[in-house]
């Protein structure tokens, strides 16, 4: 059985510029939801105090730190 590193997989994987699209898309998701994590946290507040002060559902602000519902509009709106 062949093994392939992980490292050496996605080097060639991004060559392909729709997969490299779709990759720097998640990768700036993820990154904005660590973001968005780690100032509620800095700021001491709950999910549930963010949403409020934000004026959005709890379930959005949820949504947004695990990276699946990260959009501009739901960030410009907060």
């Amino acid at each position: 059985m062949t093994v392939i590193r992980l490292d050496d997989f996605l080097k060639e994987a991004l060559k392909d510029p729709e997969f490299k699209i779709g990759y720097d898309a998640e990768v700036a998701k993820q990154s904005i939801a660590v973001a968005v994590m780690q100032a509620r946290e800095r700021a001491g507040m709950t999910k549930k105090a963010l949403a409020f002060k934000a004026g959005l559902p709890q379930s959005t602000v949820a949504r947004t730190e695990r990276g699946s519902n990260t959009s501009i509009d739901t960030l410009s709106n907060a």
